[in-house]
């Protein structure tokens, strides 16, 4: 599991989003909250079962193993579903059918089988927030810019911008926190799909557009080696 130190640069996540990591290998444990951590979530570990069911206050995700010493982890998995909606990522050497099934079956959100990497284990709790924890309509401000997730309407100082789809999603990963550097693979599986397999070149295609349609010098800053943002609009 040396894979899950691999650095993928620091992350801010909104709200302080918290990750309790259920796994008996101390090693292991730490190294995916450190790993966490590095990423902008606040994350703890726990070593058992019983650990993980007591646990206060209740984590916004779980990545729980399956091979606990005090309980099985798919008894857990199915007494956290019974109480909470918490997003259950199922991490663990068991890669069979028949587990990927149990687990599944009794609540998890997402199955992932070890070895891995952080990268992946950070998308796949992208995913899943995504889908447990839907983004409301709230409008989406940012200096002269207003982004309107329900209608899908663009407005840079009163005026409506038209974008294309591409686009649109584009901006609206950006403008769900501003200033925060998104990563080139993050906006690609946010707009594109979570396993694109084409060219990069693509999203540079678009920014460009999305930088001329919207007309104004800086808004959506390249920051180079790691993504993009928005700046501060001169």
């Amino acid at each position: 599991m040396d894979a899950v130190e691999q650095e993928t640069g620091p992350r801010a996540v909104p709200e302080a989003l918290t990750v309790l990591v259920v796994e008996d290998d101390p090693g292991l444990a730490g190294s995916l909250v450190r790993g966490l951590e590095r990423a902008g979530y606040r994350a703890t570990g726990v070593g058992t079962g019983r650990g993980a069911l007591t646990h206060v206050p209740p984590p916004d995700v779980v990545l729980l193993d399956l091979g606990l010493p005090d309980m099985d982890g798919v008894d857990v998995c199915r007494a956290l579903r019974r109480r909470s909606d918490v997003a259950i990522i199922v991490v663990t050497a068991r890669g069979e059918e028949g587990d990927r099934v149990a687990a599944l079956d009794e609540g998890a959100d997402d199955y992932l089988v070890k070895p891995f990497g952080l990268a992946e284990l950070l998308a796949r709790i992208r995913a899943v927030l995504r889908r447990v924890r839907p983004s409301g309509p709230e409008l989406l401000t940012h200096g002269p810019l207003v982004v309107d997730p329900r209608t899908r309407k663009v407005t840079v100082g009163g005026a409506e911008v038209a974008l294309t789809p591409k686009e649109f999603d584009i901006l609206q990963c950006l403008a769900a926190d501003p200033g925060r550097v998104v990563t080139r693979q993050e906006i690609l599986e946010r707009a594109w799909d979570a396993h694109w397999y084409g060219p990069t070149k693509v999203l540079d295609v678009h920014m460009a557009a999305l930088r001329r349609k919207l007309g104004v010098p800086g808004l959506v800053e390249t920051v180079y080696g790691r993504g993009f943002r928005l700046g501060e609009a001169g």
